[in-house]
């Protein structure tokens, strides 16, 4: 099974809304950092990847139909290039509201993740998304407001240069179903658009994650 749908947005854009929304339209399983934190054995190849080594990624995403995330959004390009029919969402948010919400969330969680690999992993989820998030893509400065801001901006305007418009959907989690269905090609279901993970209820992921490893 190969990509039907890649998520080059970065984390805080609304990407765990538009997981269950992908799912909900028949995208699924949808694959995103979540994958990471229950598979301890996919940290290991995301931090080949993120030392740009090869990475089999049939493998990795086999038995998903999409991705959204990180650390699978850091690789959009090799993964469009990977998969050339799968469609490509840019999920968008106001720039001072996403480092605000990933300041208070991913970042600190970041700086705070064991580097203890779990029972089953030789790499540690919170090691590998260190590396890649907070040194690989922000250079070691995602506490540096202008500096986040300013890289977040490149990423979105390198994805917008990087596809033809009929590939890419620039997405907010605000335009709900209609846009997405369009582009995906599919019916309006009759449930409301995913609202989920909040600062608060991102806290509250964590706690779970951690009593559940």
């Amino acid at each position: 099974m190969a990509l039907q749908v890649i998520g080059a947005g970065f984390g805080r854009t609304g990407t765990l809304s538009l997981k269950l929304a992908l799912e909900a339209l028949g995208f699924g399983p949808c694959y995103h950092m979540l994958e990471v934190i229950r598979q301890p054995e996919h940290a290991a190849v995301w931090q080949r990847a993120t030392r740009g080594e090869a990475v089999d990624w049939d493998a990795l995403f086999a038995g998903y139909q999409s991705g959204v995330d990180w650390p699978l959004c850091a690789f959009w390009e090799p993964l469009a290039a990977h998969y050339p029919d799968a469609r490509v969402i840019l999920s968008e948010r106001d720039p001072e509201s996403w480092f605000r919400s990933a300041s208070d969330t991913i970042f600190q969680a970041l700086d705070k993740a064991p580097d203890k690999a779990p029972e089953g992993g030789e790499v540690s989820q919170g090691s590998m998304a260190r590396e890649l998030i907070c040194e690989r893509t922000f250079g070691g400065r995602h506490h540096d407001r202008d500096h986040a801001i300013a890289v977040y901006q490149a990423h979105r305007q390198r994805v917008i240069e990087g596809l033809p418009p009929q590939r890419l959907l620039r997405f907010r989690a605000a335009d709900g179903w209609p846009l997405l269905c369009e582009f995906l090609g599919v019916p309006v279901p009759g449930i409301p658009y995913p609202r989920v993970n909040s600062t608060e209820e991102f806290g509250e992921l964590l706690r779970k994650l951690d009593a559940e490893r």
